[in-house]
């Protein structure tokens, strides 16, 4: 039970660490992480730069993370080093990313989501409400289940944080950026803040501007039936993978209810063992340890569709928006072509300027083209990237719900033989 008027937000500190002695189990525990981890990106073979978070602290209202890297690239002081970073630090690296017109013909790795523990601590604030309307067992099986919620949104948050920093470590050039260098290896802190309610109300006309330039630029069609055929796809596929993502959350809360329910069931069965009926003792007791024991099947397969598909299909869809971003940023620059050269027609025609609009339109050609070249490459590796990763992940999950239901199965025939003899 948590301790009396000790904050939610303070009770539900949570460490994950990794240390150099550790138990069978906690490897166990550890090459799950590292599974967990590789679910949605596939990470890069080449050894020169791994980054992993080899610490997380969950606090009052933020996360810490030890980020640790190890490289043999020449341009980094230490072979070995770790940093502590704030999320929105994560935030920060990324946003330089997506400001920087270098990188205009490159998928930008999408931002990871901020820590959100709200539910889990509101879903325990209201069990502490109402722990007086059930018994000692059923609260701890609620607690128990609550908790081990929290720590798995924790791990799958760390998770996403790792991801991110995997996926700029695997590519060739986004890992060569001066920022990124900063964000790995400078020892203090980034000086990083949060938006304030201007900046928060600017970004957001900022998004709805860019929102109706998209709109437009998108309703063009495009003279390269390369990219107009990745512009349709990805318009439909981002809707669908909402979708998608609304219905595995839909099917994964069911798991997690029918676990629920399990726990009352096997509590009132337990009520009844005690009663004054005791031939029926090691009856009810059989059954409620079997509900007991098919519940925590039935959160299993809950977690496991969570990390096989929900996350799955949420990553993706982040990643596809992020692709999106880019044809948009090709179209863009196309738009920005065609208007220099019309300024060079004009230019000519009045016989103004014209060593001036010369060279802005050879400067728009050259980065029209550049950014076309790379996001050529980009989107047929987004496309090779998200199948393995699919095939990958479906095939585990398959695999797994056999497993499950191969438990089940044999649970309720013990069950069955067990209360047959009794």
């Amino acid at each position: 039970m948590m301790p009396q008027g000790q904050p939610m937000t303070d009770y539900y500190n949570v460490t994950i660490r990794k240390t150099e002695k550790q138990t069978s189990e906690d490897d166990m525990l550890e090459e799950e992480k590292k599974e967990d981890r590789t679910t949605t990106v596939d990470l890069s073979t080449d050894s020169s730069l791994v980054i992993d978070i080899s610490d997380a602290l969950s606090e009052r209202d933020k996360v810490k993370f030890t980020v640790h890297t190890k490289t043999t690239l020449p341009e980094f002081k230490s072979s070995d080093f770790s940093v502590v970073r704030g999320h929105e630090e994560f935030i920060w690296l990324h946003d330089r990313y997506e400001e920087n017109e270098e990188y205009g013909g490159i998928i930008i790795p999408p931002a990871p989501p901020r820590p959100d523990f709200d539910s889990s601590r509101e879903k325990l604030q209201r069990l502490g409400e109402g722990e007086g309307t059930m018994t000692k067992e059923e609260f701890s099986k609620m607690k128990a289940e609550l908790e081990a919620e929290y720590l798995a949104t924790f791990k799958k948050t760390v998770a996403m944080h790792e991801v991110f920093l995997c996926r700029l470590a695997a590519h060739p050039k986004l890992r060569k950026d001066d920022k990124f260098k900063v964000f790995l290896e400078y020892k203090q802190e980034l000086s990083v803040r949060g938006k304030n309610k201007k900046e928060r109300l600017g970004g957001l006309l900022k998004g709805f501007a860019k929102g109706v330039d998209e709109a437009l630029v998108s309703s063009q069609k495009d003279a390269d039936e390369f990219f107009e055929q990745e512009k349709k796809f990805l318009v439909e596929y981002h809707s669908k993978l909402r979708e998608a993502t609304k219905n595995a959350d839909r099917m994964t809360r069911s798991h997690k209810l029918v676990a629920d329910c399990y726990i009352k069931i096997s509590t009132c069965v337990t009520a009844l063992a005690t009663s004054e009926q005791t031939k029926f003792e090691k009856f009810f007791n059989k059954v409620s340890d079997t509900f007991e024991k098919v519940r925590k099947i039935e959160g299993r397969i809950a977690s496991d569709e969570d990390l096989k598909l929900s996350d799955l299909l949420r990553y993706y869809m982040r990643d596809t928006a992020a692709a999106k971003a880019l044809l948009y940023r090709r179209a863009k620059s196309l738009s920005e072509f065609d208007n220099a050269k019309k300024a060079l027609e004009k230019a000519r025609s009045k016989n103004k300027d014209v060593s001036n609009a010369e060279a802005a339109q050879q400067k728009a050609s050259d980065k029209y083209e550049s950014i076309s070249d790379e996001a050529k490459k980009e989107m047929e590796d987004f496309k090779s990237r998200r199948v393995q990763q699919y095939r990958k992940n479906l095939v585990e999950l398959t695999e797994l719900e056999i497993k499950h239901a191969k438990a089940q199965i044999q649970l309720l025939k013990n069950a069955l033989t067990s209360l047959k003899e009794l």
